[in-house]
């Protein structure tokens, strides 16, 4: 495990951790280990829990989220004509020349 040294701490920001592992029951070490992880959590996606759509909802919500107005959809799409799709492709069997490999 890693050791870290922190210089010029504020004496406010001591006697608060100090006060703050006071009432979790635990060292100042142990305190300042609990907030070093819960800020920097794990930065990779794959720890969560979350797919890439529940992200971006749950990151919109907490803006407030968004209402959008759906277009009316009144026409009904027409189906493709896949016998005149392309000019140059034709559906129809070619005739075949007599040869000797044509035989059945």
């Amino acid at each position: 495990m890693a050791t870290l040294t922190i210089r010029n701490l504020d004496d406010a920001v001591r006697d608060r951790l100090r006060q703050r592992a006071a009432e979790h029951g635990h060292s100042m070490e142990e305190e300042v280990r609990q907030i070093l992880r819960q800020v920097v959590k794990p930065a990779d996606k794959a720890a969560t829990n979350e797919g890439l759509g529940s992200q971006i909802h749950n990151h919109f919500a907490r803006l407030g989220g968004a209402e959008l107005e759906l277009p009316s959809r009144s026409d009904t799409p027409a189906a493709p004509d896949l016998m005149n799709a392309h000019p140059r492709i034709s559906l129809q069997q070619p005739e075949r020349q007599n040869s000797r490999f044509n035989r059945y």
